[in-house]
């Protein structure tokens, strides 16, 4: 008895089932048969290999190129520009003593690279007498140590400028002016606030150290050795 339902897609399952029946009674056609040999299914391996090879270069070109833009696209640290630091921090370092001629009392000009190696401490407007005094203690005999503007302090007390130069503990001390305020424009130190700058400069004329502002001579004695 065969039953007929009122869905006719109710019988789509017995559809499929008797066209796979008819598909794998058919026989194959002469093209089928040919393309089933081994050889040419090894002409469609080779085939599809030619292909995905040219595809996959493309597609790792289109990859890198995009790379590429979004590196040059992207934005890069922002650069934090150089700043000068202040006494204990401040290490800047320039190629050489400048050239100049100072002034003693005596108001005769005196070459600043006369007395070198030597420390200069400029310390216009600065109480800086035990400054001064620490650096004479500290140094070794062959440095000399120059003081720009003010008056200097040996350990025997307050000594005035002088034409003469000054002598402490068997050392060389130089009190020398610098009214156009030319060492200090010329190493861009800035002006003078009640600190002191020093410049280590060796015997060569170059600066190996710069402490734009300092007050104590801890912020420079580990580099007197280098002069």
């Amino acid at each position: 008895m065969i039953v007929i339902p009122d869905d006719l897609s109710e019988l789509s399952d017995e559809v499929e089932a008797v066209r796979a029946e008819l598909r794998a009674t058919r026989s194959p056609s002469r093209w089928q048969r040919f393309a089933d040999r081994p050889v040419m299914r090894g002409v469609r391996k080779l085939a599809s290999g030619a292909v995905r090879a040219p595809v996959l270069i493309i597609s790792m070109a289109v990859l890198v190129t995009v790379a590429s833009l979004f590196a040059s696209a992207w934005p890069g640290p922002v650069l934090q520009p150089a700043t000068q630091r202040t006494a204990s921090t401040t290490n800047v370092r320039t190629s050489a003593l400048p050239a100049l001629e100072l002034i003693n009392a005596d108001g005769q000009a005196v070459s600043l690279r006369h007395d070198l190696p030597a420390v200069i401490l400029l310390i216009e407007g600065c109480e800086c007498a035990a400054l001064v005094a620490d650096t004479v203690d500290a140094v070794r005999p062959e440095i000399t140590v120059i003081a720009v503007g003010g008056t200097i302090t040996a350990s025997t007390g307050t000594v005035p400028p002088t034409g003469a130069t000054p002598q402490a503990q068997g050392k060389t001390v130089r009190v020398l002016h610098d009214p156009s305020g030319s060492l200090r424009t010329q190493l861009k130190l800035g002006s003078p606030d009640g600190t002191a700058a020093a410049l280590l400069v060796s015997r060569d004329g170059e600066i190996i150290r710069t402490d734009a502002r300092t007050a104590s001579i801890e912020t420079f004695r580990p580099d007197l050795a280098r002069l």
